[in-house]
């Protein structure tokens, strides 16, 4: 009996089901004063664009905030609306850091995603953001 591969590909969302409209955020009492903010779940799936088979990895994400938290429940909710796109990782560590900097302005931000084993191969992807000091002498 020869062994035939399955030329498949299943069905999945693009990025535009990706929901940052469900983001809030709250007010952090002590603006001013740093702190580090460190977010982890090792229940994060997106979609191989390839194959549409799931990717499962640990996802991390580390801020500082200035005068913005992001509210965990609605990150649960934004989170979760990546379970059927079909997304790369170093796409999807950018994509997540684009829109928690726009939504809550912090200092600094990193999101890292370290995905499980595939093919022996590890992948972790990490995008870090920093907000650039204004200059003060335009001069």
């Amino acid at each position: 009996m020869d062994f035939q591969p399955l030329d498949r590909k299943l069905p999945f969302k693009g990025t535009e089901a990706i929901d940052p409209g469900v983001l809030e955020t709250f007010l952090y009492e002590y603006a001013g004063r740093r702190i580090d903010v460190v977010i982890e779940t090792s229940e994060f799936t997106a979609v191989c664009p390839f194959s549409g088979l799931p990717d499962f990895g640990t996802l991390k994400i580390s801020y500082v905030p200035d005068k913005l938290c992001v509210e965990l429940r609605s990150l649960k909710y934004y989170l979760l609306s990546f379970r059927q796109v079909g997304i790369f990782y170093e796409h999807l560590v950018n994509r997540i850091l684009d829109d928690l900097v726009e939504l809550c302005q912090p200092l600094e931000m990193t999101v890292e995603a370290d995905y499980t084993v595939r093919g022996g191969l590890t992948t972790r992807a990490v995008a870090t953001w920093r907000r650039e000091e204004e200059n003060q002498d335009t001069s």
